[in-house]
């Protein structure tokens, strides 16, 4: 499995555990691993834009859990991410692997023009043509990603370039790596998509309530301009290429934009960003 380190791959290492699975996880620094993960998995170091580490890693896996890891700060993280997926799709012929659970997002059914989204699109397309039964998640907007804007919501402030009315699935990463352990532990056949919405579809504007009623600070959501954004991220350092990607995935699923699986009793999961953001923003911004 892929980015046993991240906010859902973690999680996912952990539950496996669990359940009595030993399971190989692909990392480029296994120093990354929490020292009591390490006893329980199997840790095989490497790049996966490496093909041939890909490949010697994937053998004799009956399953795959992947999830190709943010590279925001590459000089073209859309074109590492299709790199990433050729290499995996790869492996998972030349090793016979009979499952994949992949990790995509609301707006890959788009298939063009969600900016960095566009990569996991590439992704669920490159692994389909593997012939194993494959899974994909697509989950809603992270909750987590709200780490990356503590600075400015210690200052009250929430910016974003969607409308601050429109609705959209917020989810709790651990959630999403429930239903993923759940599915790789009981196993499918065939070809299947599944979402993964959250609780609530959540404005932007709903989201800073939440959030001012959560940690105590008072915070106000803001509309900013596709060029704002874009300008932000080039001044902090991040490649035109990098930044059209970042810029694109609001973009691409800000107009007329219907997630293609509905939302359900399947498709909800339970933690509220209000619990979340008690729990793990809070204690941040204290």
């Amino acid at each position: 499995m892929t980015t046993p380190t991240g906010n859902v791959g973690s999680r996912v290492v952990q539950l496996l555990v669990q359940a009595g699975v030993r399971p190989r996880v692909l990392v480029r620094d296994p120093a990354r691993l929490p020292d009591a993960v390490r006893p329980h998995v199997e840790v095989a170091q490497g790049d996966l834009l490496d093909a041939s580490f890909v490949a010697d890693a994937v053998k004799g896996a009956e399953a795959l859990f992947w999830a190709s890891p943010e590279a925001f700060t590459a000089p073209d993280p859309l074109a590492d991410m299709i790199a990433m997926g050729a290499n995996a799709a790869a492996a998972v012929e030349a090793a016979g692997v009979t499952r994949v659970l992949q990790i995509s997002s609301v707006g890959a059914e788009r298939r063009h023009g969600a900016g960095l989204i566009d990569g996991l699109a590439r992704n669920e397309e490159q692994l389909a043509a593997t012939g194993a039964d494959l899974l994909t998640l697509r989950c809603g907007y992270f909750f987590s990603n709200l780490f990356g804007m503590l600075d400015a919501i210690r200052a009250g402030a929430l910016a974003t370039t969607m409308p601050l009315d429109r609705r959209s699935a917020w989810v709790d990463p651990r959630d999403i790596a429930e239903v993923a352990a759940a599915r790789l532990l009981a196993g499918w056949s065939g070809h299947d998509i599944q979402a993964v919405h959250g609780p609530a579809d959540l404005s932007w504007s709903e989201v800073a309530t939440i959030l001012s009623t959560a940690t105590g600070h008072n915070i106000q959501a803001t509309q900013i301009t596709d060029d704002d954004l874009r300008q932000a991220l080039r001044s902090a350092g991040m490649s035109e290429p990098a930044a059209a990607g970042v810029v694109g995935m609001t973009a691409g699923t800000r107009d007329d934009f219907t997630p293609e699986q509905e939302r359900s009793f399947v498709t909800t999961t339970p933690t509220t960003l209000e619990a979340w953001a008690h729990a793990a923003l809070r204690p941040l911004l204290s």
